[in-house]
């Protein structure tokens, strides 16, 4: 018999979710304190997930979601890189 593979899921940090880890957009903050936006999940660094909402962000931002999981600061161009693709 097969077992069925496991789907890893994240919790969203805006809405709360628990959503599969394909659906949602990974921000990074590298060692240095760099935030980056990573859609291949690979990328070294620690790791917050946002659906791929504006609603979403927006919560993230209200809530200092993406604030708590880095456990610093978020500057707001981070947000606003965010927003531009989501617009995109």
């Amino acid at each position: 018999m097969i077992k069925p593979r496991k789907i890893p899921l994240r919790k969203c940090t805006g809405c709360g979710e628990m959503k599969n880890k394909k659906e949602l957009i990974r921000v990074v903050c590298g060692g240095a304190g760099e935030f980056s936006l990573d859609y291949t999940g690979k990328k070294s660094g620690r790791g917050a997930y946002v659906c791929p909402n504006l609603d979403c962000l927006r919560k993230a931002r209200k809530s200092k979601g993406l604030e708590r999981s880095f456990r610093q600061p978020v500057p707001a161009d981070v947000y606003e890189k965010l927003e531009a693709e989501l617009h995109g």
